[in-house]
């Protein structure tokens, strides 16, 4: 039962501690991913939501609910929702940059083609919000989290947009960029967070310290991810290495690159960043260039400092177990492989 692994005694290894939460969370989140009619419809559900993952935004989310002392049990239909509304956005973003590789798998629209995909995101996107009609809380609280899910979801998709639309100029500024990341990647972080403590009963300034906590951890996630996507080799990834560079995709990395290259390194620039039919030496060369101008070294630097700033949110709360695991969460979220 959920309550008997929370009350054994903690090792404190994140790893282990993480995969308790992963193993509860999938046996209580699979209800909501039966197979059904029509098949095509739900082995695709099932294919991009149980081929693996993190789970990270609903481990979050019953973290925060455990460091406010509050009962993880409640939590679950939240992080449920949590993770179908995630998977819902890798499923069409997949589409848009047009990768062919997620988790090491085939991607949704390579599987089962594109309209199928695009059906598949919806359906996901619906079923999030089944999930959080079966919440047991005060209907204030049901209500709440159910409007914070909307303006999440809107948030997303604003943020999607921007990256689309920024792949199409030159320049963007650091500040625009950090904009785009904070409504496509740090939202959820930041709902997962900040739900998880409502629902555990949380002071304000707890929930407030989550709220911030997500937001400052997203930003960090989202900057190293697109250095893993510069630097990893394909099957560590488990995706598609140079998309980034081929799609003209305004990292960090970019971003800084593009604001101090001059001469030679711009034209390498113009020629090569947002290419499609770039050769791969071409990508190996633009990377190169990123190592030489200190693009990579700036975001990483930018990254731990969101971490830091993360970790020293949580100061607010009172010690535990789970506090202690939401700390070592942030340092991973720049130490991660993928």
């Amino acid at each position: 039962m959920l309550k008997n692994y929370l009350m054994r005694k903690w090792s404190m290894d994140l790893k282990t501690e993480l995969e308790k939460r992963y193993n509860v969370f999938n046996k209580y989140w699979q209800k909501y991913l039966p197979e059904g009619e029509p098949a095509n419809l739900y082995n695709a559900a099932r294919h991009v939501t149980l081929g693996g993952g993190k789970r990270l935004r609903p481990c979050i989310a019953m973290l925060a609910c455990e460091s406010v002392f509050g009962n993880v049990e409640s939590a679950m239909p939240f992080a449920a929702a949590l993770e179908m509304i995630h998977n819902f956005t890798l499923v069409h973003d997949d589409i848009m940059d047009k990768s062919d590789m997620r988790r090491n798998l085939p991607t949704v629209h390579i599987k089962f083609g594109e309209p199928t995909a695009i059906l598949t995101g919806d359906f996901l996107f619906a079923k999030s919000f089944e999930a959080i009609h079966d919440l047991s809380v005060d209907l204030s609280i049901s209500k709440e989290l159910e409007h914070s899910l909307v303006k999440c979801v809107l948030d997303i998709c604003e943020g999607q947009q921007l990256d689309i639309q920024f792949e199409q100029r030159k320049m963007v500024t650091e500040e625009e960029y950090i904009n785009m990341v904070h409504k496509k990647t740090a939202v959820l972080f930041e709902l997962a967070a900040r739900g998880g403590a409502i629902i555990g009963g949380g002071n304000q300034n707890e929930i407030n310290a989550f709220t911030e906590y997500g937001i400052h951890l997203g930003l960090s996630f989202q900057i190293w991810d697109d250095y893993l996507d510069l630097s990893s080799n394909e099957k560590t990834l488990g995706k598609d290495i140079g998309n980034d560079i081929r799609n003209g995709k305004k990292t960090l990395i970019a971003v800084y690159s593009m604001q101090n290259a001059t001469g030679e390194n711009r034209k390498l620039l113009d020629e090569v960043f947002g290419n499609r039919n770039a050769l791969d030496d071409d990508i190996k060369r633009v990377f190169t260039l990123f190592r030489e101008m200190g693009s990579v070294d700036y975001a990483r630097n930018t990254a731990l400092n969101y971490t830091k700033k993360a970790k020293e949110t949580l100061e607010v709360l009172r010690d535990s177990e789970a506090k202690e695991i939401l700390k070592e969460l942030a340092d991973y979220s720049i130490q991660r492989e993928k």
